[in-house]
C-alpha cells in the first residue's frame, strides 16, 4: 500500500511540476527577444516553462497562438488555434470511423521550425481526453493521451 501511495504521490508531482506558470521577467532575454521578433506586436497571455523548454501562450493578428522555445531562443515550433470545421475531410472522416461517441473539441495547426504543418484535434468521450496528430495531408501520426486528472490552467 505505501508503494501504491508513493507512485501515486511521485506521478502526481511529475506532471505537476513537469509545466509551472512563470512571470516574463523569469524567462531568459534571450527567449523573449527571439518571440518578440519572430510575433511583433503579440499580447502575451502567459509563459510556463516544461523541462528545458519555455512556451507563451498570446494573441497575434486576432488568432490564439503558442509557441515553444529552447532556453537558447530557438523557435521549436508554434501552435494557432482553428475552427473544427478547418480541419480537412480525411481528418474528420478519420476521427469519425476511429473515434465513435467521442466529441470533437478544438482544433490547432502546428507549425514546426522546419516549417512541416501539422493538424491537432482534441476528441473527448465522459473524462477521457486526448490530441491526435496529423500530417499537413490528413495522415495520421499519434495520439496524446491526457491523464484523467489533468486541469487545463484558465488564467
Amino acid at each position: 500500500m505505501k508503494t501504491l501511495i508513493l507512485v501515486s504521490v511521485a506521478f502526481f508531482m511529475v506532471n505537476y511540476v513537469s509545466a509551472q506558470k512563470i512571470k516574463e521577467s523569469d524567462v531568459p532575454k534571450n527567449v523573449v527577444s527571439a518571440f518578440q521578433a519572430k510575433f511583433k506586436g503579440a499580447k502575451v497571455k502567459k509563459w510556463e516553462k516544461e523541462k528545458d523548454k519555455f512556451e507563451v501562450e498570446f494573441d497575434f493578428n486576432k488568432n490564439e497562438m503558442s509557441a515553444d522555445f529552447s532556453a537558447d531562443g530557438k523557435l521549436l515550433e508554434s501552435e494557432q488555434e482553428i475552427k473544427t470545421s478547418e480541419l480537412s475531410k480525411t481528418i474528420t472522416d478519420y476521427i469519425t470511423k476511429n473515434y465513435a461517441g467521442y466529441k470533437l473539441g478544438e482544433a490547432a495547426k502546428i507549425m514546426g521550425a522546419d516549417g512541416k504543418i501539422s493538424f491537432e484535434a482534441e476528441v473527448s468521450k465522459g473524462k477521457e481526453k486526448m490530441d491526435l496528430i496529423f500530417d499537413d495531408k490528413g495522415n495520421f501520426i499519434k495520439k496524446n493521451v491526457e491523464p484523467q486528472d489533468k486541469k487545463e490552467d484558465k488564467d
